[in-house]
Parts: C-alpha cells; structure tokens; sequence
C-alpha cells in the first residue's frame, strides 16, 4: 500500500494554468461560449467595497451587461461605432 502512495505522490501534478484552460475549452465545445473579463473597482470608489463585489452576484447587473453586450454585437454586425 506504502508503494502505491509514493506512486501517487509523486506524479506530476498539472498545474492550475493548465487545468482551467482545458477546462475552458471544454465548456466551449459543448455550451455556448463565454468571457471571463477581470473588472476592478474605479478609482475613487473604494468607501463602495463591499457594493462593488456584490455586483457579482446581482441579476440586475448582469442584466445590464448581457444588454451592452448585445448592444455592441449589434453594432459590430452592421458595422456601425458606438456611440462612446
């Protein structure tokens, strides 16, 4: 038994990197794709903490991503710049 721990042991872990990407390309072949963006709080709202990590769970938000989103897909498609 000793002899079977040392062999699982001593295996070369993947490391975390490689997990998630695999994991990623997974998810993309078998769901509809998605984005990760790493969004960090404006500078000048740091009294806001606690409102901002919220944003992560709250629907409404999202909400209003998903519609910028289509917002500028649509504009891409017909080739037309936003107005920002």
């Amino acid at each position: 038994m000793a002899r079977i721990r040392e062999w699982i042991e001593s295996r070369v872990k993947k490391p975390e990197a490689e997990y998630d990407e695999a994991k990623r390309e997974f998810e993309m072949a078998i769901g509809r794709p998605f984005i990760l963006i790493r969004v960090e709080i404006p500078e000048g709202f740091d009294e806001l903490r606690s409102q901002f990590l919220n944003l992560e769970k709250d629907e409404d938000f999202r909400s209003e991503v998903e519609d910028l989103i289509k917002k500028r897909l649509t504009y891409k498609k017909h080739g037309v710049r936003s107005a920002s």
